[in-house]
């Protein structure tokens, strides 16, 4: 049985056993309830309400922030309608020009959600701790603004689903959202006598009991027990209130991404780029005792950073020689001795070609792919470190002349040593500088192939890749620099995704500095803080959509009936016209949201 499985079954206990606890009364007996029909708890409490009290006392202050909220709730409103046009537009153009897009990961309805363990983009267990943090700050905010506008927060408490996944305060709707009209049952045409007797009884009572309330809140000692009249926020403190969730939230994913991109990148770096990604059966590497996913960094005395360096000290050995080579796997190094076999092969018996640069000098002297360079001009190619000493020493418009071994399907002209010989004139360099230009690929997908010693190594750049994301705070002037940042988790740089330091790529990084006594402690560090900034900014600007249940929505609607009413002077049609263009809003952004993640599969069909 899969891990999944064991996991799907345990949940479905849960649910089960919830269901039965709610329709049994127990949950209501100690004040918790479901979240809906979802199996979600609110596991409700008074306690720390006082602190609330503590944290509004800079009521001035709230209520800057809040209205700096405002300001950005509706910043955040416009920029998230743009993207959903935008993407309906361009969905829309793909159907008339039939390229609809395929159905694949990016507009997959498990990735529509920011769920851990649902979208495949998101880590699980960093995921639940950017979450929690993110449900938090999001609610307590709410919950802090009601006490500075005087709304009453009737309890505070944490959402439960196997596990805490959030936290929330729960106001007094009547305060924040005003009073709900009663519905008025009207007696049907065809009562009864007997029920018309009891309707007028019903509404005798209830007179009564209105007088005796209205008496109540008349009476001195309604003020002497503590009980004040019932409030309601107005428009511009309902807008505080719920702005202030966005507001917190776009506060801590700043704070957390100017942490992340600051002392926490500063305080890693590259351990190696030679990563063993193959080892041969009976070869001399597992021999050794070496094994796939480790991390070369040292040969004899010499530091190895890339897997050219560890090809170009090779080129030193001699057959029969014993390499002592550190490795690291899960942050241990360990010293192996490999030896070198003492037969003549070379650890590169030249230097594949993994592709050709169209329109390069390569291509118009007639090199494949599939062939082995094994010399240019005088220099024996042994490895692709020899390769790229070459090139470097190479001047643009210089000629020089390439042996390589044929593919196997090559049909051209060959040597009697049965090898293909091409003159080729170099190209000035694409990217600048002084050397020339071939236009050949080595290797593939940067995996360096040793045969001698039984094992494959792959460059996966980390310098550059550490670099790059260095880089990115100082793009943010330009639009694509924040296209790259918040799309950095699913798209990466090249469409990989960077989901944080862990597994694999965490292998090739190291603590320096401040952060060298935590260990992987700091990997910890970065991933919490690059999920918890990126999930607080897209949960933030996601309840910014005009559309209610959600803030937005509901702050929308208030500004649309002030706008309204200033044209009206009614205070009913204001209403009414404020409801219908919300409600328009909010179907609208509905029905986009399932266009876009139904329509590549509709495409499809059609």
């Amino acid at each position: 049985m899969s891990g999944t499985s064991i996991v799907l079954g345990i949940f479905l206990m849960y649910w089960f056993l919830v269901s039965i606890l709610d329709r049994r009364g127990i949950l209501e007996k100690y004040n918790i309830s479901t979240f809906g029909p979802l199996p979600i708890l609110m596991i409700r409490t008074t306690k720390g309400l006082k602190l609330l009290d503590i944290l509004a006392r800079p009521k001035r202050y709230w209520r800057i922030f809040a209205n700096i909220g405002i300001l950005m709730m509706f910043a955040g409103m416009a920029a998230m309608f743009l993207v959903i046009v935008i993407s309906d537009l361009a969905l829309y153009t793909s159907f008339l020009n039939d390229s609809v897009p395929e159905p694949g990961k990016y507009n997959s309805p498990r990735n529509i959600f920011l769920i851990p363990g649902v979208n495949e983009f998101i880590p699980f267990t960093w995921g639940v701790i950017a979450l929690i943090v993110t449900l938090v700050v999001h609610e307590f905010s709410h919950a802090i603004l009601c006490r500075v506008e005087n709304i009453r927060v009737k309890s505070m408490g944490i959402l439960f689903a196997l596990v805490p996944i959030g936290g929330f305060a729960e106001p007094d709707d009547e305060q924040l959202f005003g009073k709900k009209e009663e519905v008025k049952n009207e007696l049907p045409l065809t009562a009864t006598i007997e029920e018309i007797e009891a309707w007028e009884e019903r509404e005798r009572e209830e007179k009564k009991l209105k007088e005796i309330q209205k008496g109540e809140a008349a009476s001195p000692a309604r003020e002497e027990t503590g009980n004040k009249p019932e409030v309601t926020a107005t428009r511009t403190q309902r807008a505080r209130i719920l702005a202030a969730g966005v507001m917190a939230n776009f506060c801590v994913a700043f704070i957390a991404l100017l942490l992340f991109f600051g002392p926490v990148l500063g305080a890693i770096a590259p351990l190696s780029d030679a990563m063993i990604v193959g080892i041969n059966e009976s070869s001399p590497a597992q021999t050794a005792g070496l094994q796939e996913d480790m991390v070369i960094t040292q040969v004899d005395d010499t530091n190895i950073t890339t897997g050219m360096d560890f090809l170009s000290y090779l080129e030193t050995v001699e057959p029969g020689d014993t390499l002592r080579i550190h490795a690291s796997k899960d942050d241990t190094v360990s010293v192996y001795e490999l030896k070198v076999p003492s037969s003549s092969e070379e650890c590169l018996n030249g230097v594949p070609v993994g592709g050709i640069v169209e329109g390069s000098p390569a291509e118009e002297a007639g090199i494949e792919t599939g062939m082995t360079m094994i010399r240019i001009d005088d220099t024996q190619m042994r490895s692709i470190a020899s390769f790229v000493d070459f090139m470097e020493g190479t001047e643009p418009n210089q000629t020089i002349e390439v042996e390589l071994l044929p593919s196997t399907n090559y049909t051209g002209d060959l040597t009697e040593n049965g090898t293909a010989v091409f003159n080729v004139h170099l190209a000035p360099h694409p990217t600048g500088g002084d050397i020339g230009f071939l236009g050949v690929s080595y290797g593939g997908e940067g995996v360096l192939e040793c045969p001698a010693l039984g094992m494959s190594i792959w460059m996966p750049q980390a310098k550059f890749y550490l670099e790059a994301l260095k880089q990115i705070p100082s793009l943010l002037s330009e639009p694509v620099g924040w296209i790259i940042l918040f799309g950095l988790p699913i798209y990466g740089f090249a469409g990989e995704g960077f989901r944080g330091f862990s597994g694999t790529i965490a292998q090739f990084y190291h603590p320096v500095g401040w952060a060298e006594p935590l260990g992987v402690g700091i990997f910890w560090i970065a991933n919490s803080l690059l999920w918890i900034g990126w999930l607080n900014f897209y949960v933030g600007l996601f309840n910014c959509l005009p559309a209610v249940p959600l803030d937005g929505g509901h702050v929308f609607r208030d500004y649309t009936y002030s706008l309204m009413y200033k044209f009206t002077k009614n205070e009913s049609v204001s209403e009414r016209l404020s409801n219908s263009i919300t409600a328009s809003f909010s179907m609208l952004i509905l029905l986009s949201f399932l266009f876009m993640i139904f329509g590549p599969f509709v495409g499809q069909l059609i």
